[in-house]
């Protein structure tokens, strides 16, 4: 028997993205601390993200539940203006941008995605919003101050605007192997509502 086995669990994030040049922008500001810090575990580009909320890993039956309403959400939001600024750490460990712009959109929407998640009766830890793109993490037991050092280099970083356009309900292979973490998108829609409102 050839079948492959496929998981009963997902792990399971919505999120928005920002567009490629803005992600390209950051990156440039980087390349300082790309070359100062070559230990650390750096995020790949592509997998940039500001989480509204995380699910952890949740059973695959699940996943359609949570499709209509975000769909429903979305068609009934508008873009958000947003912008990649400052930098900081969590722990010495992680790597962090801030996001900039419309702060109160982007937290009522993660307000709003998160009642839809409780509505679809799929159990998470609720936490704080703290809006970020993760960029980077140090290894364990190293001892250079390389995410402080990192973060120093784009302290000052205020990245263009652009248009948060679309919510994604992103899958990621976690602990699924020894290799990077890699995220794909399960599906995204686009935000369709009103500009005016």
């Amino acid at each position: 028997m050839n079948e492959q086995i496929k998981p009963a669990t997902v792990r399971v994030f919505i999120a928005l993205a920002p567009p490629d040049d803005a992600k390209e922008e950051l990156a440039r500001e980087l390349r300082p601390a790309y070359q100062a810090y070559p230990r650390m575990r750096w995020n790949r580009i592509e997998d940039w993200h500001i989480t509204l909320a995380f699910l952890g890993e949740v059973p695959v039956a699940t996943v359609p539940l949570l499709r209509p309403p975000l769909a429903d959400l979305a068609a009934a939001r508008r873009p958000l203006r947003l912008a990649l600024r400052g930098s900081g750490h969590f722990d010495e460990r992680v790597l962090w941008t801030g996001i900039g712009g419309e702060l109160e959109g982007l937290r009522l929407l993660a307000t709003d995605v998160r009642a839809v998640v409780k509505e679809s009766g799929i159990p998470f830890e609720d936490r704080p919003l703290n809006p970020h793109l993760t960029l980077a993490r140090s290894r364990r037991n190293d001892p250079t101050r390389a995410v402080e050092g990192a973060a120093a280099g784009i302290a000052a970083f205020t990245g263009r605007p652009w248009q948060a356009e679309r919510l994604h309900l992103v899958g990621s292979n976690i602990g699924r192997g020894p290799g990077p973490i890699h995220y794909r998108d399960i599906e995204a829609w686009n935000f369709t509502g009103d500009p005016s409102s």
